[in-house]
């Protein structure tokens, strides 16, 4: 029996992978495959994928170039709505601080999401790709009080402290591991 899972994706820790595959650019692909790719390895079925992100930047008087940007993201957030399975769009904010860009917000949507997933308890499973131990006791409490198996994907690159860097705290506390690989990228 192939169970119900949904994604949970940090998007930018999949396009920080989906670089590194990509030998510093980021691959082409759809979201859709890769979701379908990486439950197949699972023997999952997904029903739906929640997407995190945050739109970029826009100053008090947009610039030609951040008015541009917003027009490609609008772009693609437009046509993420229209695929199967399902995507839900979670969007933080960008902050702009001495020129330095960090999204804000995203963790703790994540973290609303997944405590609303495993109170509904619709699905089986929940895949989580992030790398961010900030979410330890959010899975401790949904496994320990729903029952809701929660498995990690990630990616390393096997070299310490470099930015695939897991911590053993996030690793032992998911019930199961994949590995992320180029192949779950394939547009089939």
């Amino acid at each position: 029996m192939i169970e119900i899972t949904i994604l949970i994706i940090d998007s930018g820790y999949l396009s920080h992978i989906s670089k590194y595959f990509g030998s510093g650019k980021p691959l082409k692909y759809k979201l859709e495959n890769f979701a379908v790719n990486l439950c197949k390895d699972l023997n999952l079925n997904c029903k739906e994928i929640y997407f995190y992100l945050a739109p970029p930047f826009q100053s008090p008087k947009p610039t030609e170039e951040e008015n541009k940007r917003k027009a490609n993201y609008d772009k693609f957030i437009s046509k993420l709505k229209k695929i199967s399975p399902k995507v839900n769009i979670r969007e933080g904010r960008l902050q702009k601080i001495n020129n330095i860009f960090t999204q804000k917000g995203v963790d703790t949507l994540m973290t609303m999401d997944l405590l609303k997933i495993s109170q509904e308890k619709q699905v089986n499973n929940v895949v989580l790709i992030t790398s961010d131990t900030d979410f330890v006791p959010i899975i401790k409490d949904i496994r320990k009080n729903s029952g809701l198996k929660v498995i990690l994907a990630y990616f390393t690159d096997r070299k310490r402290k470099s930015s695939f860097s897991l911590s053993n705290h996030l690793w032992k506390v998911v019930d199961k591991k994949i590995l992320i690989k180029k192949k779950h990228f394939v547009n089939e």
